[in-house]
This record gives C-alpha cells, sequence and structure tokens, in this order.
C-alpha cells in the first residue's frame, strides 16, 4: 500500500491562486503539490494505460461527441472518488481549491470533475475553450502535470492566448498546476515529443444538463 501523503495546502498558496484568477483570470504554480504525490498519480496513470482504461478522448458532446485526432490526440479516464488512494488525496486537495476560489470569487463551485490525461509521442490538441456552447457550468479549469524531467525541446507545453495577444505557455513539468477561467481562456496543447501526462479537470457550478 502507497505510504500516506500530506496533501494539505498551505493558505498563500490558495490565495495566490485567487488573487491570480480575480485579477488576469488564470495562475500557475510550479510545486503546488508534494512529487510523491505526482509520482503515485503518474504510476496509477500509467498503470491504468497498461491495462487499457484510457480510451481516446472525444470532441463535442452528447450524441455529436466522436473522436477527431486531427483536433486532439490525448487517451484518458475519469476518476471518480474510492478508486486509488492517489486519486483520493488529490480530489481532496482540489476540494481544498474550491472551498477557496468560493471564498474569495463567489463562484458558487459545486464539484470537481477530472481525468487522467495521456497524451502519445506526436499528440496534441487544437486551440478551444473549455465551456460547452449549450453547458455554461464548467467555471475554472485545472490541469496538474505529471511528467518528472520533463525539457523544453519535449514540447508538449500548454499554450493559452490571454488578453492583448499576448500567449503563455506553461512547461508540462511534474507538480505544475496551470489554473484558468474556463470560458475566458482560448488554450491549445503543442505536439508532445514523448509521452506526456496530466490530470485535467473542471471546477463547475449548478446548471441544468441538457443530455
Amino acid at each position: 500500500m502507497m505510504r500516506a501523503m500530506q496533501t494539505s495546502l498551505e493558505y498563500p498558496m490558495l490565495s495566490a491562486v485567487v488573487d491570480d484568477l480575480a485579477t488576469r483570470g488564470w495562475s500557475q504554480q510550479a510545486l503546488f503539490l508534494p512529487a510523491a504525490l505526482a509520482r503515485a498519480l503518474a504510476a496509477e496513470c500509467r498503470r491504468r494505460y497498461a491495462d487499457g482504461e484510457l480510451n481516446p478522448a472525444g470532441v463535442g458532446r452528447g450524441a455529436a461527441q466522436e473522436v477527431r485526432e486531427t483536433i486532439r490526440g490525448d487517451q484518458i479516464q475519469w476518476i471518480d472518488p474510492g478508486q486509488a488512494e492517489a486519486c483520493d488525496q488529490y480530489l481532496a486537495a482540489m476540494d481544498e481549491l474550491r472551498q477557496a476560489i468560493n471564498q474569495g470569487l463567489f463562484l458558487g463551485l459545486e464539484d470537481f470533475e477530472c481525468h487522467f490525461a495521456l497524451y502519445p509521442p506526436g499528440a496534441f490538441y487544437r486551440r478551444h475553450l473549455d465551456r460547452f456552447r449549450d453547458d455554461d457550468r464548467r467555471m475554472v479549469s485545472a490541469v496538474f502535470y505529471l511528467n518528472e524531467d520533463w525539457q523544453p525541446e519535449d514540447g508538449g507545453q500548454l499554450r493559452m492566448f490571454l488578453a492583448g495577444d499576448v500567449v503563455h505557455d506553461v512547461q508540462p513539468q511534474a507538480g505544475c498546476l496551470a489554473v484558468f477561467l474556463s470560458g475566458d481562456v482560448p488554450h491549445e496543447v503543442l505536439p508532445a515529443g514523448r509521452e506526456r501526462l496530466s490530470l485535467t479537470g473542471w471546477f463547475r457550478r449548478r446548471g441544468n444538463d441538457p443530455f
């Protein structure tokens, strides 16, 4: 059994994320969670991939969803509580962040959904927004990276397109968390030169799901 790891977040880090979201709509924290937890999550993602539990990600929603590798090439599996200790620790940390965002920004975030995402070498995800046109529940996106010793030449950066034609790249280095407003920040994943792992998720408010 994996040894329990401390994941309770420090208030200054939570406050930094909230302040960043309030002032510029995005935040990047280089060492958001312990390295041991990032390694355990990477091992869990690779185990699921080896067992055939990850599936090609689709684009669109509901009946219109389809796999289109010319748009995105990652493989995913959604996470539920109780599946693995490392995943439960991650979900607990994200709930701390959800409460901090609610306290600071009054967004009414009710839950958090996330999935493992594995990009094989050469895979990418074209520019997009995380909020569906017919469903505005996704308010804040959060991507936690699981790749040790990632180098800039490995590619796979998260590229955010910000106000004033500013472009900001996030290296998918293990322990790094990128957070941004789902409906306001277009972004893409650049082609990865080697296997690229992350946990990608969304804080959601209450809404009506048409499906």
